[in-house]
């Protein structure tokens, strides 16, 4: 009976964890060794203050953007999100100049989730749609 009192506790931490996570992108939501690979380009980041640092750039320095979900799932170990990176380009990205053209590209990130903190994130953002959207 504990077990399952613990487990039905674990996943009420997780889910509330990963709401404030979308809510925020605060990296105390993410395990300090945490790993976030992004498949479309192949980069990787590793620890809180890389992953933070890629997400600032991506939502507050290249693009003035967010993430408007449409669908999510939370486990006690998984998690994953369908959405729609939505903004305006406002900095460099990828070597084209700010364009400030609005942006809507689909995107979807699976999470290994580990005591109600994100482990390992892989991220599926069409990088090709985005290039066309800000050229």
């Amino acid at each position: 009976m504990e077990d399952m009192i613990l487990e039905k506790d674990l996943l009420s931490t997780t889910k509330e964890n990963f709401e404030n996570f979308l809510a925020t992108h605060d990296v105390k939501y993410i395990a300090e060794d945490a790993v976030y690979k992004n498949f479309g380009t192949g980069d990787e980041y590793h620890g809180r203050d890389e992953i933070g640092g890629m997400l600032h750039f991506m939502y507050h320095v290249a693009f003035d953007a967010r993430a408007e979900v449409t669908n999510k799932i939370v486990t006690e170990k998984k998690a994953m999100f369908e959405a729609n990176f939505v903004g305006k380009h406002i900095g460099e990205f990828s070597g084209v100049q700010p364009t400030n053209k609005e942006i809507n590209v689909p995107l979807c990130v699976s999470y290994d989730m580990e005591n109600g903190l994100i482990k390992k994130a892989r991220i599926y953002l069409l990088t090709d749609v985005l290039m066309r959207q800000i050229s």
